[in-house]
């Protein structure tokens, strides 16, 4: 059970125009860099990507954004991205705005089956338009739908042949449940390591969710704002 290819280019191989990829990451942090770089590389387009935010103008998303790759977007957060937000309010570029943990509640259902939950979040705000809602013991809430891609990209630390991953500290971010809800999952990673190496107990991701994987390279791991102390 050899889950190894050589390359992000080979690993989106059938990537179609139309798809639904969800993307791992938050801000810049445990994004997958080397699977959008061989998306862009691809040129398909009318695409609608999953993220909790769009990276900046320049770099992550962005760079597919700046290509007019992506259809829609379903995020959290417009965040640093100028260009996101210009695409949007221009009509370009569908945005469908959630919650955070709605959004992190939703992929999570779609990855355990779960076609659609109830959360008091949103009830009387623009996020409850034209969705049902309904009262549980005196309080409101409001139906949202779980999510699933046709693709999720991931990006983890170390790997094996298997498929095992671990992330590292707040890259893990997103990562992990994506890792669930997709039909097709590719994991780039850090170190991809010999059978054995990684101890069972540690793993975040089992195998039985990746279709595929590949060590990535040139990684720029880039800070999306630097504060530092005074």
């Amino acid at each position: 059970m050899d889950k190894r290819i050589s390359s992000a280019d080979a690993a989106i191989e059938n990537l179609q125009d139309g798809a639904t990829i969800l993307m791992g990451g938050f801000g810049l942090c445990g994004i997958p860099e080397n699977l959008i770089a061989a998306v862009r590389r691809k040129g398909v387009k009318d695409l609608t990507i999953v993220s909790n935010n769009a990276g900046i103008d320049s770099f992550g998303i962005g760079l597919l954004l700046q290509n007019r790759q992506v259809k829609k977007m379903v995020s959290t957060y417009v965040g640093e991205n100028k260009l996101f937000e210009q695409l949007v309010t221009s009509g370009e570029l569908q945005l469908e705005l959630n919650p955070q943990g709605t959004f992190a509640e939703r992929i999570r259902a779609g990855g355990a089956g779960i076609p659609a939950f109830y959360t008091p979040t949103g009830y009387g705000t623009m996020v409850a338009k034209g969705k049902e809602t309904r009262e549980f013991d005196g309080r409101h809430y409001v139906l949202e739908r779980g999510i699933r891609g046709n693709f999720a990209f991931v990006k983890a630390w170390k790997g094996d042949r298997w498929g095992n991953l671990i992330y590292r500290r707040t890259a893990r971010n997103f990562n992990p449940m994506m890792a669930t809800a997709a039909d097709y999952v590719i994991a780039e990673v850090e170190h991809l390591v010999e059978l054995g190496e990684l101890d069972p107990d540690n793993v975040h991701t089992p195998g039985i969710y990746i279709n595929a994987i590949f060590q990535g390279q040139n990684y720029e791991k880039r800070i999306e704002r630097r504060t530092t102390r005074k």
